[in-house]
């Protein structure tokens, strides 16, 4: 499902975030506009991703996973980037769904840097346009 999230997600900050800074800032630099537009992006991106982890957390919690929302929204965010120095832990019953979840988050990067890879190509200022 935040695989599915993830890209929807991110047609929508193409079309709907990317496309309105571009036509905002097109009297700009082409600098200036890069900067606004790689900026906004990983404010956007940023977002989705806390948003993902918000759905996993809330399946920890409806499973009984986790003890509270605040520490499933932890463990859920140190799962999916994979960061792993928290001493938080699911019920041992549910800890191969802490594995999956960080799994997951894998792919949730990798679709995410695959993204911002094809926003650098699409908008980096060339030397001709940046004189």
């Amino acid at each position: 499902m935040t695989v599915l999230m993830h890209g929807f997600g991110l047609v929508e900050i193409r079309e709907r975030v990317i496309a309105h800074l571009m036509k905002a800032t097109s009297a700009k630099s082409s600098r200036a506009a890069f900067a606004i537009v790689l900026a906004a992006t990983v404010l956007f991106l940023t977002a989705l991703h806390a948003f993902e982890g918000g759905v996993w957390a809330l399946a920890d919690l409806a499973l009984g996973a986790s003890p509270n929302s605040r520490l499933a929204m932890l463990y859920s965010l140190s799962a999916m980037t994979s960061y792993g120095h928290t001493s938080i832990y699911l019920e041992p019953r549910w800890q191969m769904m802490g594995a999956l979840e960080a799994l997951n988050g894998m792919m949730l990067f990798g679709l995410t840097t695959a993204f911002l890879f094809s926003v650098l190509l699409a908008h980096w200022p060339s030397r001709a346009t940046a004189r």
